[in-house]
């Protein structure tokens, strides 16, 4: 099997004058990519994966999974 990887964008925004958003502006960018990254994949595959699994129920020549 052929693995294709592709990923989507994703923006936060937030109120500037919030102690969340000055917490964030605080920290290296690597860490706050990533912070914000978990928390997304955290609350979102949990979500998504009920349609991701009717999609692929087809047992067509495609699978789609969302990988960590």
């Amino acid at each position: 099997m052929i693995t294709f990887e592709h990923n989507l964008k994703f923006v936060t925004e937030m109120k500037e004058d919030h102690p969340h958003t000055i917490q964030l502006l605080n920290m290296d960018e690597d860490l706050r990519t990533e912070l914000l990254e978990s928390i997304l994949r955290e609350m979102l595959a949990p979500v998504i994966q009920p349609a991701i699994d009717e999609l692929n129920a087809g047992g067509s020549y495609a699978t789609l999974k969302v990988v960590a």
